[in-house]
């Protein structure tokens, strides 16, 4: 009989195939036969002696020598597979690193940098609580020129747009980063973008203190050596947002750079950056609130439009330098890397040192559904598959 074995090794897809053949000695062949079943004689006169007919013991005979057979080869492949394995050469594949492991999701690093933008907003407050009653008055420094005020006259309710456009395109970034899947890459980003911005406008108000840039502005009344009427000013600013709408922002002083400009050119960004290409007439929406709240500024003459200038310049290339290192990972190492050098690297290096590929535009649920729908669902799915 044959007998065909495979030996295969999962480690290093070595295998060994085994044949082996037996014949079994120990029946004697058949005589030839011819047609009508006789058998055919030998061209001698003697004819062989009769065999009697084999014995029971004789049937068994055979049958104990193949399963001895079928045990011996069993054995010999099991040694040969043991020698394989004990002597194979494991060689180690490197198996990339899943996706979702290049992102990870740090919530605590995200929670670092919403403390930080949370710190610096309300840092401002007291800068500009402190700035205000450094602005000369009216009667004393006029409103300085400025070459768009001689231009377009001022429009009282041009402001308000500002502010409501302003309102709406925080609230639509709001959601979207809710609806991200990777929202605590993009939300410590976002904090930290904020935070920067703002601690760069504390700089710039309190260096220098503009005049008003138009007489149309009342300004709250000063407050010198009052430090507990300065404390209830900070409070107030911060319980209306800063925003004209809700009758908190009464105080000057805060006009290098602008803040409004700072929040609708940083949420137009997020927006586009952040949001597939197909959505393109919700892009140019966004812009369109952002840009014309932008010359609403200017049109209201709440701002001089070097205030807007910088505002913008500031905003975009913080947030282009940001996206640039955080997207470009051979800048990161690279030696002649000039964005490294600015102060925030370390921060950068806190913040992304564990995202190692671009973050990128998925959606999914802002609320984790209970486990109880989850295996649910997965059973709805198996099923389909199957």
């Amino acid at each position: 009989m044959a007998a065909s074995e495979l030996i295969q090794d999962s480690d290093d897809g070595l295998h060994v195939e085994v044949n082996v053949t037996t014949a079994n000695l120990d029946s004697p062949p058949h005589p030839p036969r011819v047609a009508n079943g006789t058998p055919t004689r030998h061209a001698s006169s003697s004819s062989p002696p009769t065999l009697p007919p084999p014995s029971a013991d004789d049937e068994k005979q055979p049958e104990c020598s193949k399963l001895s057979s079928l045990f011996r080869q069993n054995q010999l492949i099991h040694s040969l597979s043991s020698g394989l394995r004990r002597h194979c050469d494991y060689v180690k594949i490197a198996v990339p690193e899943e996706r979702a492991n290049r992102l990870p999701t740090e919530w605590w690093k995200t929670g670092v940098a919403f403390l930080y933008a949370l710190f610096i907003l309300f840092f401002t407050t007291v800068i500009i609580t402190v700035v205000h009653e450094r602005v000369p008055d009216k009667s004393v420094s006029p409103p300085l020129p400025d070459k768009f005020f001689d231009y377009v006259d001022r429009v009282p309710w041009a402001f308000t747009v500002t502010e409501v456009n302003g309102l709406i395109l925080c609230g639509l970034w709001l959601v979207q980063l809710l609806f991200l899947k990777h929202k605590a890459i993009v939300g410590r980003r976002c904090f930290f973008l904020i935070g920067t911005l703002y601690m760069y406008r504390c700089v710039t108000m309190y260096i220098t203190t503009l005049p008003v840039p138009g007489k149309h502005m009342v300004c709250a009344p000063k407050l010198y050596n009052d430090s507990t009427g300065k404390i209830w000013r900070i409070l107030s600013l911060i319980s209306g947002g800063g925003l004209s709408l809700t009758g908190s922002h009464l105080m000057c002083g805060d006009f290098l750079y602008s803040g409004h400009t700072v929040m609708l050119t940083l949420s137009y960004l997020f927006i586009k950056e952040y949001s597939p290409r197909w959505m393109w007439w919700y892009q140019w929406f966004c812009w369109f609130l952002s840009a014309s709240g932008v010359v609403c500024i200017l049109i209201a003459h709440d701002h001089y439009s070097v205030d807007v200038v910088i505002g913008y310049i500031a905003t975009t290339r913080t947030f282009w330098w940001y996206h640039t290192m955080a997207n470009t990972h051979e800048l990161r190492q690279a030696p002649n890397n000039y964005l490294s050098r600015t102060w925030w690297n370390p921060v950068f290096n806190f913040l992304e040192g564990n995202v190692q590929t671009t973050v990128p535009i998925v959606f999914s649920s802002p609320v984790a559904l209970p486990s109880s729908c989850r295996q649910r669902y997965r059973m709805v799915e198996g099923g389909r598959d199957e």
